[in-house]
């Protein structure tokens, strides 16, 4: 009694010491491009940037209502500003002119970036024009904003690069902000991180949604966000808040089922510490070799690190009456040690993905089924109670084993069932695999009504298409930009698409600002064209001095590169639009209301290779059939591995052939009947199957095991019961489901489970 207590108490010590290690030193990611396959080309390597870099990821698209115009114009405002001093936010955009729309120092860079030079010159005669026109506006409600501006710039060039800075299909303005035409204000706001990452995605929501709150006299007005941004804090808080009640509804159930089953709550505990131990172990052995692991990682590893719940329940249901557990689990050890290294050896497919998230998932598993095995043989059995229950002397027991050998096996039924397996395969409808991956985390369809009513009304960019535009360096990228302008907006006029955003709409090429420096006039021809135009107007003399000495500034100017234009407001943006390579540099020109993809591809296509269309869908689609091809290789690599190793373990290659050919069938039979019902198959369904299929060997090789004892019999279904019957409970909730990867695990982990459970005793269970 006291070396048990002794060892359960280093046991403990040692599970705590674990824990602590692994909370000290594990990081937890929430970046989803960790479960993306490895880009093999390079659209897939450029989906996978603008997957989580992409200006369209971190695009949010804000709408206010609920409030008279007047008071929803001052929130947008108020909303707008607040999200340009948070550091979560690159720019927040409303239709209001933002006069730090340039910095001060880039201010007399303004004539080298604004087109007014390509076709006007700064002569009297425009000067006369403008001056006439800022006359007009000092009488008008604008004034207030324009006399600060006037001296320094009174052409409004800033106002007019402001304007083609705004998005290319601006929505209407009202009260100096957006407006949608149902009244709402409209806000668009660009995010510093990851379009895909959860974590940082929420952390800029909730700013903004706090940005919100904090305005003045908010009363009933209502904000409302959309994006994918938004779309991924939204299903990541799904998919974990509907995780976590299954598993709270799992685990209790679970608990009442093995207390029903072994009558022994000190047992019951006591059985959970191995699985306890392949938890912490698989996260340590994550902490020591990687230092970071993403949470889904952590979620799935405990789901496959189900199979290890079987290891304890097999020693509990194994004990005889008058030997202790010790001696059970000596005599249980070969077979358990087989499906320990069998299921091993399954995950060791995922190791060999290439996939980050899936390499961590491998380790986290292997690690933990061999540490939740080895104390399963080693520790448990010294710590149980000597006390306990023999499930063999339930009477029921008796009668199943009787049925179960009565049960007719005839040998053609397993070809049967195969033979109409490969039918109904063949016949099932839709296709095989899915490679959508927005079908493995839909939205609601509501959520994207309302998206694409938003992304309409504020002309945002679309999410699926992108023009590529490749040159030897940046300069390069930028002067083509300027070269196919005129091209795209003969599409936009032909309707092919409702709007293009090009790098150069931004930063024009060296060439262009040196061209448009050259027709500035000295300080002399410009007073003296000011002096002309303002003859007859009531400007004061020398008023205009600053917006002169901006222009004589600008004449001598080294023209802007993209690293200096880095320091203004946009630079981040035009950083994101220009992608270096070893062979030169990509610029990523964003769409808006893609009609005719296909005229777009001509127009892509007689550039000869300058300009390509990127259709981020293909591109994923590709990358996903690849990554499975990838996955399947190396899970045919692990079947030919286990199969080795059963035959190994057994020493017969008809015995391992009744422990495989089970869990082969009762796979394809789970394929048949997702397929059938018209089920497209996904990298989940390949994950659950190989976790079915480690759960099938395990009721394979124990019913394959001839047995003399009847009472021996009855513990062997007992456990196989109680395992199957647990199996059954976690993956039956989790099939129930409203979200496809939690329904996808549970459906196939179910089925297989009952299709291994009864294969096994057609087809492996001896006679005695």
């Amino acid at each position: 009694m006291r070396s048990r207590v002794a060892l359960l108490a280093v046991w403990l010590l040692a599970l705590a010491a674990l824990a602590a290690f692994a909370w000290h030193t594990l990081r937890i990611g929430t970046d989803l491009r960790s479960f993306m396959p490895p880009p093999q080309t390079p659209d897939q390597k450029l989906l996978m940037e603008q997957i989580g870099e992409g200006p369209g990821s971190r695009l949010l698209l804000l709408s206010i209502d609920g409030a008279p115009e007047a008071r929803l114009a001052e929130l947008s405002r108020g909303l707008a500003a607040a999200l340009r001093a948070d550091a979560r936010f690159e720019q927040a955009i409303n239709g209001a002119f933002d006069p730090s729309a340039l910095d001060e120092k880039l201010l007399p860079y303004r004539w080298l970036l604004s087109p007014t030079l390509d076709t006007h010159a700064l002569d009297a005669e425009y000067l006369a024009d403008q001056l006439g026109q800022r006359v007009e506006d000092l009488a008008s409600p604008a004034a207030t904003l324009l006399k600060p501006l006037l001296p320094r710039d009174p052409t409004l060039e800033v106002l007019a690069l402001a304007q083609r800075w705004s998005p290319p299909k601006a929505p209407i303005v009202r009260d100096g902000v957006w407006f949608s035409s149902d009244g709402a204000a409209l806000l668009l706001a660009q995010t510093r991180g990851a379009g895909f990452d959860p974590a940082v995605q929420g952390a800029a929501i909730d700013a903004l949604q706090a940005a919100f709150r904090a305005l003045p006299d908010v009363g009933a007005a209502k904000l409302t966000i959309s994006g994918p941004g938004w779309f991924t804090v939204l299903i990541n808080e799904r998919t974990r808040g509907e995780a976590d009640r299954i598993g709270l509804v799992s685990t209790l159930g679970f608990v009442l089922l093995l207390v029903l089953a072994y009558r022994s709550l000190p047992a019951l505990l006591l059985a959970g510490l191995p699985v306890l131990s392949g938890g912490l172990a698989g996260i340590a052995a994550l902490a020591l070799l990687s230092g970071s692991a993403h949470g889904i990682t952590l979620a799935f590893g405990f789901t496959l690190l189900g199979v290890a719940q079987e290891y304890p329940i097999r020693v509990l249901s194994h004990r005889r009456a008058g030997e202790d557990a010790l001696a059970s689990v000596r005599a249980l050890w070969p077979l358990l040690a087989t499906a320990i290294v069998s299921a091993a050896i399954a995950y060791l497919a995922f190791l060999a993905s290439g996939v980050t998230g899936l390499q961590q998932l491998a380790v986290f598993t292997i690690a933990g089924l061999l540490a939740a095995g080895f104390s399963t043989r080693y520790l448990l059995p010294r710590v149980l109670p000597s006390r306990f229950h023999d499930v063999a002397t339930h009477a029921w027991l008796a009668g199943a084993v009787r049925a179960l050998d009565a049960l007719p096996r005839p040998r053609w039924l397993p070809w049967l069932l195969a033979a109409l397996g490969l039918v109904v395969l063949w016949r099932a409808p839709g296709p095989t695999w899915e490679n959508d991956l927005a079908a493995l985390t839909p939205v609601p369809q509501d959520l994207l009504l309302r998206d694409a009513k938003l992304r309409g009304e504020l002309g945002a960019p679309d999410v699926r298409y992108l023009l590529v535009l490749h040159a030897a360096d940046a300069d390069g990228v930028l002067a083509l930009s300027e070269s196919i302008e005129p091209r795209l907006d003969a599409l936009v006029q032909a309707h092919v698409l409702d709007a293009a955003e090009l790098p150069s709409r931004y930063l024009p090429s060296l060439a262009t600002q040196r061209a448009r420096q050259a027709k500035l006039p000295d300080r002399a021809a410009l007073e003296q064209a000011l002096a002309a135009a303002g003859a007859e107007l009531p400007f004061r003399a020398g008023l205009f001095a600053p917006f002169v000495d901006d222009v004589e500034a600008a004449r001598t100017l080294e023209p802007l590169t993209p690293a200096t234009f880095a320091s203004s407001p946009l630079g981040a943006r035009l950083a994101a639009m220009l992608v270096a390579r070893e062979d030169g540099w990509l610029g990523l020109a964003t769409l808006s209301g893609v009609h005719d993809a296909a005229a777009l591809d001509a127009f892509a296509a007689s550039t000869h290779g300058a300009v390509r269309l990127l259709d981020l869908k293909a591109a994923s689609e590709s990358l996903v059939v690849a990554y499975r091809e990838r996955i399947l290789r190396a899970l045919g690599l692990a079947l030919g591995l286990l199969a080795l190793t059963v035959v190994v373990a057994l020493r017969s290659i008809r015995r391992a052939w009744h422990v495989l050919a089970p869990m082969t069938l009762a796979t394809v039979l789970v394929v048949v009947v997702e397929r059938a019902s018209g089920l497209s198959l996904s990298l989940f369904h390949l994950v659950a199957v190989t976790l079915a299929a480690g759960l099938g060997l395990h009721y394979a090789l124990f019913f394959e095991r001839p047995v003399a004892d009847p009472a021996e019999a009855r513990r062997t279904l007992h456990a196989t019961l109680v395992c199957v019957a647990s199996a059954l409970l976690v993956f039956g909730l989790q099939a129930l489901s409203s979200l496809p990867v939690l329904r996808a695990i549970g459906l196939t982990v179910a089925l297989g489970v009952g299709f291994h459970f009864c294969l096994s005793i057609l087809m492996a269970r001896a006679r005695r």
